[in-house]
């Protein structure tokens, strides 16, 4: 029974995602106009509304478990009424976004103290391991990016790129096959370089969408390419059963694809000359793949990727100079994450609603606001899901939001315009449609077919 496997191999509840903070916009560009703003704004209302009443009654079970529950107006818990408020507040200030996460986390941790009895200490202490990891993970590969940058292939990939806007697509393909045995975050942060070159560095939010949808596609049906899926893998799910999801990822990549290419070609075409005298820095390349490999290796070895990335940062220091200038810019994003993360901890759901392909497809959407690990942590508990549908839907559910997944904040580190809310779910308009329609395809193609608990 997967559930007894689950405890065998004691996977605990432990949160990644994506969130950064927030930055103006660059010179020169003007703001979308007021109407999009507030299609931006109600949307994003509506996924969080959506989370909120998704949750409400495994948030109404939890509740009545373990410390004293606090107020719950409707069925609500006030954590979740707090949390919600805090991811409004994120998109909609997103200047200050930063501040209203730490400020968020601050008044659930006290209300958490005050009225249920949380000992703060044991519990921020806990998640001591994610943290360090996800503020390693994001500063590290702020530095991978640096160096892929400065070796100069990004600017000779345009020769194989195919023109017009199919140059796009094959990219944003490129990037999902680089994630189905990398990161997905090292995945989108590769492709963010790439089109930051071939596109002179005028680059939409709703292609940076496509990339980050694109990695977190590709990481789907690997379990290799997402922690989700491993964590599946170790507690028992066979990974060719995992590996169905690549059929909604394949569907949703072509959909988001086509619309983002064609988009970014409108935007600003791909630029395929290099410039004379072009030579590819070979070394940087080397200190890239040692990179990517101490991750990959670390992962595998002591679950703990972060320590391989800055063993070969280290090591790579040794053959080029690190570009610590980079953390500058990272380290408040990586805080941000960690203030969200832990704020996401304090929400008391135990259990999910009960396995069926709805409430499935519902995991896609608050994946968008709420952290995948834990969310395919309580559902490997749980028991009774059709495993490849789970991974599609925690995996690539997270791209509909620039903070909701680790892709995304590692690309807004580079590209300032996506941390406005409003401008990725307008421009990004493609990625919630592809995600249904890559969830159907699915469902019509394989069925669901849930393990029996």
């Amino acid at each position: 029974m997967l559930r007894s496997r689950v405890n065998r191999v004691g996977i605990v509840v432990r949160l990644r995602s994506g969130k950064q903070h927030s930055s103006v916009t660059r010179d020169g560009k003007q703001h979308l106009s007021v109407t999009r703003d507030r299609i931006g704004s109600s949307a994003a209302l509506g996924i969080v509304a959506a989370l909120t009443v998704w949750l409400q009654p495994a948030a109404a079970e939890a509740a009545g478990r373990g410390l004293p529950p606090g107020p719950a107006p409707f069925g609500v818990p006030i954590e979740f009424v707090g949390f919600t408020l805090m991811l409004v507040g994120i998109a909609v200030f997103h200047r200050r976004s930063f501040e209203v996460a730490v400020g968020g986390f601050a008044a659930l941790l006290m209300y958490k103290m005050s009225l249920s009895g949380l000992d703060a200490a044991a519990h921020v202490g806990g998640e001591w391991r994610l943290a360090l990891n996800l503020l390693g993970l994001l500063l590290g590969f702020a530095i991978l990016a640096k160096h892929f940058e400065e070796s100069r292939f990004p600017e000779w990939l345009p020769r194989w790129l195919p023109d017009g806007w199919t140059g796009g697509f094959a990219l944003l393909v490129l990037v999902a096959v680089l994630s189905t045995f990398l990161d997905n975050i090292a995945g989108a942060v590769i492709g963010g370089v790439i089109a930051k070159k071939v596109y002179r560095e005028k680059v939409g939010v709703g292609f940076l969408a496509a990339i980050v949808a694109a990695s977190n596609a590709g990481g789907a049906g690997s379990v290799l390419g997402d922690t989700t899926t491993t964590m599946m893998w170790v507690a028992g799910v066979p990974a060719l059963e995992v590996a169905k999801a690549f059929i909604g990822a394949a569907v949703a990549v072509t959909v988001s694809g086509i619309v983002a290419g064609r988009a970014q070609h409108r935007l600003q075409p791909i630029q395929k000359d290099p410039r004379p005298g072009l030579v590819v820095d070979r070394v940087r390349l080397l200190i890239v793949a040692l990179m990517i490999a101490g991750v990959v290796a670390a992962n595998v070895l002591i679950a703990f990727p972060a320590a391989g990335l800055w063993v070969a940062i280290l090591a790579g220091g040794l053959l080029r100079p690190i570009p610590w200038r980079e953390l500058t810019g990272a380290l408040k994003g990586g805080l941000f994450l960690v203030a969200l993360v832990l704020a996401a901890s304090l929400m008391p759901v135990e259990r999910l609603p009960p396995p069926s392909w709805p409430s499935t497809f519902g995991l896609g959407f608050v994946s968008a606001v709420f952290d995948n690990i834990p969310l395919t942590a309580l559902a490997l508990f749980q028991g009774g899901y059709d495993w490849d549908f789970v991974a599609y839907a925690v995996g690539y559910g997270g791209s509909m939001i620039w903070f909701g997944s680790s892709a995304g904040v590692a690309i807004s580190n580079a590209f300032p315009d996506a941390k406005d809310t409003r401008r990725w779910l307008v421009e990004g308009w493609h990625v919630p449609v592809a995600y249904v329609l890559g969830f159907f395809a699915m469902l019509a193609l394989v069925g669901w077919s849930p393990e029996v608990p």
